[in-house]
């Protein structure tokens, strides 16, 4: 059985102002005082937010408008931007797995924004890279497994918050563990939360240490076991959502180049780059996103590696559009409470985020490798 939910219909409009008006006054806060918006992150869900991208593999399925609503986020507040992403994440492991039961007991609250939480997947991605061991590890029990370990930065989690991720079980007779993906709720009997709050910027994400003692996953929360295949299914569309942050950020840095242009542009003229020559990247890679986003179960090497080179190319073009914005504004963007030095700030996340910049050209070089083997 399938079971499918229809999410509330996405209000863009709504998303806008929220963005532009609750979370645009916030801001300063969110990044001084490391404050988490989940007022913010809840009335996303209530416009919609978190639900158009979930319509299940038998449908036709596009990111496109979570994307733009991520956008419209990391445009004023990438701490927002980046937990609007985990929680689009989180719904989309849910509905791209065949487990019924978290489709209809929780799916329909992440979706609504209702009940909050992020991906967790973080080091198991650089364990799969052989990055980093895995964190997590797994026994079988009746019913289920018991896992322990310790899971570093999983961001957007409050203690009633879910959480995907994966754990190695040991199997005998092979070599190698197995890979089990599960949901987990925050709420769980061995689970301790700490928040960890020691960047230089994205303090106000909710980001915690999330330590497990022989906590017990049941079976109904399982999204794959094994769960290479599933990975394989989930990967593009949990890459290509990530752009929906660089293309927020490089909005706004484009934004604030044009804001001095009539102060500071009898000077700023001799800078290398001007705002319209990061227009014309921000044009062809939101283009090239877009086109993406309208088939996110392709599972070929041909488009996941395009996938990759869009991510990397969003980094890439952030961490650029935020050095020249802060050129352009001078001074004036390099004070304590300048808008440029805080883009610049974030901006770096989007080079780093798993998968990171050095991250994403491993894949693509291992990509293309199998791609002319084949």
């Amino acid at each position: 059985m399938n079971i499918a939910m229809t999410p509330k219909a996405l209000d863009l409009e709504e998303v806008a102002r929220i963005s532009s008006q609750d979370l645009a006054g916030m801001v300063r806060k969110i990044d001084d005082e490391r404050i988490y918006a989940q007022d913010i992150m809840h009335a996303y869900g209530r416009a919609g937010a978190y639900g158009s991208h979930i319509g299940g593999m038998e449908g036709a399925v596009d990111l496109s408008n979570a994307i733009l609503s991520m956008a419209s986020a990391s445009e004023y507040c990438l701490s927002t931007g980046f937990c609007v992403w985990c929680q689009d994440t989180l719904a989309w492991y849910i509905a791209s797995s065949d487990n019924d039961v978290l489709k209809a007991e929780v799916l329909p609250k992440v979706a609504a924004g209702q009940a909050l939480g992020g991906t967790g997947m973080s080091n198991p991605m650089k364990a799969m890279g052989e990055i980093e061991p895995m964190r997590l590890k797994g026994v079988r029990v009746e019913g289920g497994y018991k896992v322990k370990g310790l899971l570093p930065w999983v961001s957007n989690l409050v203690d009633d918050g879910y959480f995907g991720s994966m754990f190695h079980v040991e199997v005998e007779g092979q070599d190698a563990p197995k890979r089990v993906m599960a949901i987990f709720h925050a709420a769980w009997e061995g689970i301790k939360l700490q928040l960890d709050h020691e960047f230089v910027a994205m303090g106000g994400t909710a980001t915690c240490n999330v330590q497990c003692r022989d906590v017990f996953v049941p079976d109904a929360y399982l999204l794959g076991d094994p769960a290479d295949a599933f990975i394989q299914r989930i990967r593009p569309g949990f890459t290509l959502l990530q752009c929906g942050m660089a293309a927020g950020m490089i909005k706004s840095c484009i934004d604030l180049m044009t804001q001095v242009e009539k102060p500071l542009g009898h000077i700023n003229q001799y800078l290398e780059k001007q705002p319209s020559d990061i227009q014309a990247d921000y044009d062809a890679l939101v283009g090239e996103v877009m086109e993406l986003s309208k088939t996110p179960y392709d599972l070929s090497d041909a488009f996941y590696l395009r996938v990759l080179k869009a991510r990397l190319w969003g980094g890439e073009l952030a961490v650029e559009a935020a050095h020249w914005a802060q050129l352009h504004c001078g001074a004036r963007g390099y004070v304590s409470g300048g808008a440029a030095q805080r883009r610049l700030r974030e901006a770096y996340f989007i080079a780093i985020v798993t998968p990171a910049t050095k991250h994403l050209r491993m894949l693509i070089a291992q990509t293309e490798a199998a791609i002319a083997a084949a």
